[in-house]
């Protein structure tokens, strides 16, 4: 079988291009570098310095708007990996001083984990997998 080296990046179709490219900067660390306002679209793709992770952001312009609805084909959440709980607790503080909404740390199968949505309503989560023995 050909090889898969890892995942490339995710690119979130949004209502407000600027508004959400502030947020996951504000937020999350991002750090915009290309931006293409083109006539079907406009599109900033952003990096996560420290883990190199592209995402990108696109306002479609015949888009209508709805809101982001993890029941309907397509993505459900997206989850960011960090080291371990300690990781987590230290975004709780951070998202409490912020004032983003956001689940208490929640132990799993697979891990802790921490949940809380971006501006669209994408549900997001800090991840610390833990590899079952």
């Amino acid at each position: 079988m050909p090889a898969i080296t890892g995942l490339s990046h995710v690119s979130l179709s949004v209502r407000d291009r600027d508004a959400s490219v502030r947020w996951y900067c504000d937020v999350l660390g991002f750090t915009p570098f290309h931006q293409e306002d083109g006539d079907e679209w406009l599109e900033t793709i952003c990096l996560h310095p420290a883990s190199l992770m592209v995402l990108g952001m696109q306002q479609h312009r015949d888009a209508a708007g709805e809101g982001f609805d993890h029941r309907r084909t397509g993505l459900d959440h997206l989850a960011f990996a960090v080291a371990d709980r300690a990781e987590l607790d230290a975004w709780a503080k951070r998202f409490a001083e912020l004032g983003i909404a956001h689940s208490p740390v929640a132990e799993t199968a697979f891990g802790p984990v921490l949940c809380f949505r971006d501006p669209d309503g994408v549900q997001l989560e800090l991840f610390a997998t833990v590899v079952p023995e």
